[in-house]
Order: structure tokens, then C-alpha cells, then sequence
């Protein structure tokens, strides 16, 4: 009987085996037959944020959608690995991609009557929810889950599943991965990673946003020792290290990676929309790219100072506007100014509210901070503002303010306590620094504040350039047979237009008229001498010019565009002079010197030039490598030198005559429109190009007075201060085949003594002892060319 009986137990046994074996079977094959492809993982590339960086490899921005850095499974160190394993999944190393502890865990809950699956998973189990699957929660996905899990196992080492995991992984703070947590909350590589800092993070995929360590600080303390706990029992850390670690208080450093560090807004985001337009959205958010710009941080702070001293300096003289806004303060003024956006590159700049005001002066309350926890600061801040530090107001403290104004202010250095009065100015501009042999932009910044209006006056601004397009006239003459002391007449002029009417260009200053060198014409920006020059050696000449140089696309040949009238924007303007500095090598402007993919590899390289030589195995004093520069050949370097010249003239005896105090040899032209609604200054170093201009947005006179010396140059003055500092001056270089005669300035015939000064001819073209009649006008130039498009008379 006992044999029959386990005989019995046994086929009963074996047909029950069988059943749930084919079941077993069949559910594998049925849920197997629509799984994706897990070898898809070993060309897996996640998405990786783009970083650029300022020339000197600091971080000025990252892009992306998902804020990773992809980090191999050797760099990642094995204390990291071991707080994960024993936060996630403490078998990690011995099952097979199923944990069977996790499985009854899971089962037992589902028998409790609870439908919401959990536990069981595996980190093998999340790569395949988290690279393959759905996050649906039901029984048919937790099977594909295993099944896909299994194989994963059978496919991949141990070490890549980790590392697929530890670079997918969300950890809160828009971190994805290990190597972007370890930054955004410490401000640490993973290797700089201390016990309690790495248990943390460890305990962060569970639920990232529970965890915060300032809004639930200590839930994310109990979470972190409960790493710490599992750690200590798996035997990864001593009980002392761990309870050691337990004792640290939870410090988060978040690190904050922002333009406006460097007052770069504008820079940077020149460069995200040119990345946008070369590689589109999703490699420039995920496609994990390395940018080099050719920003100086250094000359781009230098740059924004000098501008924003400059429009402040227009904007306070022509007084106060009023209040940025106005709150209702009650009894606690913090909160309400608190929701004031602020500016966040104005500083030291900072809002205030107007809490009492008296005649002698205002007391102010200025803007709380708030804490990482985006919480309101409990302390507040009062300052005193007198009425002498707010005295471009033109009228008394009590007609000007009332309480709740908001106001902009500047703390007083070495004067706690006490601010003066700020105020956003409606005038904007732009300031362009450039390397005058590459194009590389060292500086650009396209206005007040990138925070109030992302517009960049410095390339997307359609503007008059003025006079400082003069010199592309004057060098079309030079390279068609004028020299720097050729005469020509500055005397009225009538231009006849198409309609019948008649074009009468005029001077800024009247009078004065007579016959002067073309030298003189430069220098002192004479409107009726420029005509009557682009007349004699036509329009189309200068159009192709002002094409080659990079100004104008395709210029109207009408002589009102010899006088600036036509529309261009700074960087264009920056690029022509760096044109004219450089020897007449044609240049473009770049803000990125190189990009690499996530593998290092050199996607795009602005330096064209091609080295011979470098790849050699040895080098010799015989055989060095050579650079070949391709670069066209835009200008004559005999004319471009000349034009050099011509505009030091323009900083030592010209319009210019305001920079004269900084002592070195700068060259550059001013640029003030009809009604002055455009003031240019533009100009350079023997190695910087710099270009300023100021206006409205919206065009409108600046004022009857208002002049590119009085307020463009000065803050190429200041800039240039700044930025050849500790730099020894140094002459423009002479190209070989000029001659330098002694002439004198005003009648451009040869003079020695004191007066005279050292002009620069081509060969065969020397000066005569003197000059009778003028006009400068050539035999073969034409008899009437009266026919032009309608003009802005009165340019300067």
C-alpha cells in the first residue's frame, strides 16, 4: 500500500509538474513574443546635457532636457556602488536578475489584498522597466519585467548593468545619474563623494521628491541612515564608519552654473541659438556636446561695466522716471516684495520698497532673499537713501516717492547701511570685443540686462552705423587712386533726385568750408566731403566694398549710403574694422572655437588654417610646421594701413580727441546719425577690435545735443582702460612698401618741423611740395551723378 501510495504521489506529482510546466511554458512564450530587444542596450546612448564653457574651461551653461554626465562603471567608486546595492537590491551580485526574497515579499503583499504591486525589483529589474518597459504597474508587465531581466543577465556583466542604472537613475533636483547628483547637490565629482554624502544619494530613487533635503529634511536624514544601516549589516562599512557618518549633519550644496557669473546672458545665448541652428534641439539637449567659446570672462564683466556705466550715465542726466512698481506693504512689507521678479545680473543692484519718506531722505526696506527651500528669509534689511545720493531726480524726495514704491538701489561701499538711487535705463546698446585676426569674440553684451529683455542689440539689431561707415568709403578712394593728402572740395552741395526734389547734404557744424585733405574729411566726419568723394569714384565701387567687408549684404549704390544711412548691426561693424586692422584679411566672427560629441570627438573647429608639418615624427629648425592662412585678401594691406592711420588722426586731433587721454595708439571713428537716434564707436588696438553703440529700441532722437564723442566713446575709453591694463602699448604694424612723409596736416604737402606729421603713401604716390586748386575729383570720373534714393541728411 505505501508503494502504491507514493506511486500515486509521484504521477499525481509529475502530471501536476507537467501541467504547470507547459503553463509555465506556454505564459513564457506568450509574454516573450512581444518583448523588445534588449541587445538594443549595448548601443545604448542616454541623454546627455550639453555644457559650454568660457575660453579659460569655466562652465558658463548647460542644456538639456534630462541633466546627466554619462560616467563609465570603472570611474564610479566602489563605495558608491556598494550604497546603492544595499539601498536597492543587496543580492545584486549572486541572483540571476530575480530576486527570489523580493519575489514572496511581493507576493505576500498581493495576498494581503493590496492591488498596488511593489517590491521585487531587482536594479536589473529597473533597467529593464526604465530602458524597455512601460512604468505600468500590473502582473502582465512585472512578468515581461523578469523574463527581460533574465536575459539582460544571460547578455551583460554585472558591472554594465550597474553602470546602465547609475547613469539613468532620477535623483531629484533635475539629476538624472550619479555623476549630475553628486554635482547638483554637493557640487562634487562622484570620486570627491564622502560615506554619508553617497548613502544619501542612495536613498534618493525611492521617492526623490520625499526626500528633499529642505523641504523634508529630516525624512531625508532617517532615509539616508537607513543606507547607512544596510551598509553596516552587509558588511560594505565598519560600524564605526557608519555611525560616524550617521552623527554628520545633512549639508546639501547645490552648485549653480549661471551666465550671469560672468554677465554672459547675451554671449551665451547667442551660442545656444547658433548650436540650436547648426544640430537642432535634440542633440543640442541630449546629445551630450562639449562647447569652447571664445569667451574672456574676464573682458566680458569688463565690457558689461562699461557699457552699464555708460547708459546709466545717459539715463541719470536726463533725470527720474518714477517707480519700477508699486506694492501695498501692510505690516510685513517682506513677502509682497519678495514676489517682485528681480534682475538677476544688475547686481549689486537690488530692489527696495520705500517704507518712510521724509525731505532729508527715504528709508527703504530691500528685498529678502529667499532660501533653497524657495521660502521667503525671516530677516529683513533697512538701509537709508539721503538725498544726496539720489540727485539726478531733479525735484524734492517727497514730490518724487510715496510709500510702496518700488525702486532700484546700489549699497555705498564702506557705508553700511546707506544705498543711492538706481533706476533701469531706457536707453540700450551694445559692446562687441573681438580679436582682430581670428574673429573670436573675447566680450559681447547685447544690452542693460539679459533678464529684462533677451534681445541682443549686438547681433539682432538692425541699426544705422553713421559715420563710422566713412571709412570703407575713404578706403574704396585710397585703393582707386586717391592718396591720405589728396584735396577735395568741403563746400554746399545739391543732389537732384529722381521725384524733382533736391537732396542738400549737410556738415553738423556749418561754415567752415574750404578745400582739405581727405585726411582731415576722416577726422573731423565732413558729410559734404564724403558725397562729393563716393560721387566722384562711384557708389558701386563702395557697395562692393562694403559686401567684401561683411557690412551690407547688398547696398543700394545711392550716395545718401555713403553717409551711413543704410541698416547693419555691431558685430558686422566690429568684423569690418578688424578687416581693416589686420591688413585687409577677411575675417568671420565667431563665439565657439570648437565642439566636441559625447566622445570627444571634434565635430566643428572655427581655426581653418592648415598646418603643415605638425603630424611629423620629429621636427628640425629645417623643416618647422607652417601654418597656411587661406583667408581672402578683402583690402590692400598699403590701403588698409593708411585707413589705420587716418583714424589714429581721428583720436589725436579728430572726434575722437577724448581717448587721446589713455596714451596708446588706438584707431577708431564715431558714428552719430541724423537726429542722433544711433551713436556708434568703433575702433581698435593693434590686437583688439572693440565696438559701442547706444539708442533707443524703439528709434528716437537722443537729443539735440547728444553726439557719438559724448557718450559712445567714452565707454570704449573706459573698456579699453580696463582691458589693456598691465598691457605695453604697442604701434600698428607698418606693412612693408609704405612710406612715411613728413606733411602737413592740413594742406598734405610735404613740411617738416613742429605742426607736421608722418602721412602714409604707396609707393609712387609721394606728395608734391604743394597743392593748387583741388577738388580731387578724376579726369575719368563721371560729369553728373546726381541720381540717389531719398537721404538722411545732417549724418556726422
Amino acid at each position: 500500500m505505501f508503494a502504491r501510495f507514493f506511486a500515486f504521489l509521484f504521477a499525481a506529482g509529475a502530471i501536476v509538474f507537467i501541467v504547470a510546466a507547459v503553463g509555465v511554458g506556454a505564459a513564457v512564450y506568450t509574454f516573450s513574443k512581444d518583448l523588445p530587444d534588449h541587445t538594443q542596450l549595448k548601443d545604448y546612448e542616454p541623454p546627455v546635457m550639453t555644457r559650454v564653457h568660457a575660453a579659460d574651461g569655466s562652465v558658463v551653461a548647460e542644456y538639456a532636457h534630462e541633466r546627466r554626465l554619462y560616467i563609465p562603471a570603472n570611474a564610479i567608486p566602489k563605495l558608491v556602488k556598494e550604497a546603492f546595492i544595499s539601498a536597492e537590491d543587496k543580492n545584486f551580485y549572486t541572483h540571476n536578475g530575480i530576486d527570489p526574497e523580493g519575489m514572496l515579499r511581493a507576493v505576500k503583499v498581493l495576498v494581503e489584498g493590496n492591488k498596488r504591486m511593489q517590491g521585487a525589483s531587482t536594479i536589473t529589474q529597473q533597467v529593464a522597466k526604465n530602458f524597455l518597459l512601460t512604468p505600468e504597474r500590473s502582473m502582465e508587465r512585472k512578468i515581461q519585467e523578469a523574463l527581460l531581466s533574465v536575459r539582460i543577465e544571460q547578455t551583460y556583466s554585472k558591472e554594465k548593468i550597474l553602470e546602465l542604472y547609475l547613469n539613468k537613475i532620477n535623483l531629484g533636483l533635475g539629476s538624472y545619474g550619479i555623476a549630475a547628483a553628486a554635482l547638483n547637490y554637493f557640487d562634487k565629482s562622484v570620486q570627491e563623494l564622502t560615506l554619508a554624502e553617497a548613502a544619501y544619494l542612495a536613498g534618493l530613487p525611492k521617492a526623490p521628491n520625499n526626500y528633499n533635503p529642505w523641504r523634508n529634511h529630516d525624512a531625508a536624514v532617517d532615509r539616508r541612515n537607513y543606507v547607512l544601516n544596510r551598509m553596516m549589516e552587509n558588511g560594505y562599512v565598519s560600524r564605526a564608519d557608519g555611525e560616524a557618518a550617521k552623527a554628520e549633519p545633512l549639508v546639501v550644496n547645490p552648485r549653480s552654473v549661471s551666465a550671469n557669473s560672468f554677465a554672459a546672458g547675451y554671449f551665451v545665448e547667442e551660442v545656444r541659438r547658433e548650436l540650436y541652428d547648426r544640430y537642432g534641439d535634440r542633440k543640442l539637449y541630449e546629445g551630450g556636446l562639449s562647447v569652447r567659446t571664445t569667451l574672456d570672462p574676464k573682458m566680458q564683466l569688463m565690457a558689461r561695466k562699461a557699457l552699464v556705466d555708460g547708459l546709466v550715465r545717459f539715463d541719470e542726466a536726463h533725470g527720474y522716471r518714477g517707480p519700477y512698481k508699486q506694492i501695498n506693504i501692510g505690516g510685513d512689507w517682506g513677502p509682497a516684495l519678495a514676489e517682485v521678479p528681480p534682475l538677476g545680473d544688475v547686481t549689486p543692484w537690488r530692489l527696495a520698497v520705500v517704507l518712510d519718506v521724509s525731505d532729508s531722505g527715504l528709508r527703504v526696506g530691500l528685498q529678502p532673499a529667499r532660501e533653497k527651500s524657495g521660502e521667503v528669509a525671516r530677516a529683513r534689511e533697512i538701509a537709508t537713501l539721503s538725498a544726496d545720493n539720489a540727485r539726478f531726480l531733479r525735484k524734492k524726495l517727497r514730490q518724487a516717492f510715496t510709500v510702496g514704491d518700488v525702486i532700484f538701489v546700489e549699497p555705498i561701499d564702506g557705508r553700511p547701511g546707506q544705498v543711492r538711487l538706481r533706476q533701469i535705463p531706457e536707453i540700450s546698446g551694445a559692446i562687441v570685443a573681438m580679436d582682430p585676426f581670428t574673429g573670436r569674440v573675447f566680450a559681447m553684451v547685447g544690452g542693460f540686462s539679459f533678464d529684462q529683455s533677451v534681445f541682443n542689440r549686438a547681433t539682432q539689431a538692425q541699426r544705422q552705423p553713421g559715420s563710422s561707415f566713412k571709412p570703407f568709403v575713404y578706403a574704396t578712394a585710397l585703393d582707386n587712386g586717391y592718396t591720405p593728402s589728396s584735396v577735395l572740395q568741403d563746400e554746399p552741395i545739391e543732389i537732384a533726385q529722381p521725384d524733382g526734389s533736391v537732396w542738400r547734404p549737410e556738415n553738423f557744424e556749418s561754415g567752415h568750408y574750404g578745400s582739405h585733405t581727405l585726411r582731415y574729411g576722416i577726422e573731423h566726419s565732413k558729410n559734404l566731403m564724403t558725397v562729393r568723394l563716393a560721387r566722384d569714384i562711384g557708389m558701386p565701387l563702395i557697395a562692393e566694398t562694403a559686401r567684401r567687408f561683411g557690412i551690407y549684404d547688398n547696398m543700394a549704390p545711392l550716395l545718401s549710403m555713403s553717409l551711413g544711412a543704410g541698416e547693419t548691426t555691431v558685430i558686422r561693424m566690429v568684423s569690418a574694422y578688424s578687416m581693416l586692422a589686420n591688413g585687409g584679411k577677411q575675417i568671420k566672427a565667431t563665439l565657439i572655437d570648437r565642439i566636441q560629441d559625447r566622445w570627444g570627438h571634434t565635430i566643428y573647429r572655427h581655426d581653418e588654417r592648415e598646418c603643415l608639418g605638425c603630424d611629423a615624427d620629429r621636427f628640425s629648425p629645417d623643416n618647422e610646421p607652417k601654418l597656411v592662412d587661406k583667408s581672402e585678401q578683402v583690402l590692400d594691406p598699403l590701403t588698409a594701413y593708411q585707413i589705420t592711420s587716418i583714424m589714429e588722426g581721428v583720436i589725436q586731433r579728430g572726434t575722437g580727441v577724448s581717448l587721446k587721454e589713455l596714451g596708446r595708439h588706438l584707431a577708431g571713428k564715431t558714428g552719430t546719425t541724423n537726429e542722433a537716434k544711433d551713436l556708434w564707436f568703433i575702433g581698435y588696438s593693434p590686437d583688439l577690435a572693440v565696438g559701442v553703440f547706444l539708442g533707443y529700441d524703439k528709434p528716437r532722437s537722443m537729443g539735440d545735443s547728444a553726439q557719438a564723442a559724448t557718450y559712445a566713446a567714452p565707454i570704449f575709453r573706459d573698456f579699453m582702460k580696463m582691458a589693456l591694463a598691465n598691457k605695453p602699448d604697442a604701434p600698428f604694424r607698418v606693412p612693408p612698401g609704405i612710406k612715411l612723409i613728413s606733411v602737413d596736416p592740413k594742406s598734405g604737402a610735404r613740411a617738416s618741423g613742429q605742426g607736421s606729421i608722418l602721412e602714409a603713401f604707396k609707393p609712387g604716390t609721394a606728395p608734391p611740395d604743394s597743392y593748387e586748386g583741388g577738388g580731387g575729383q578724376r579726369n575719368d570720373a563721371p560729369a553728373n551723378d546726381n541720381q540717389v534714393g531719398g537721404g538722411t541728411g545732417g549724418l556726422y
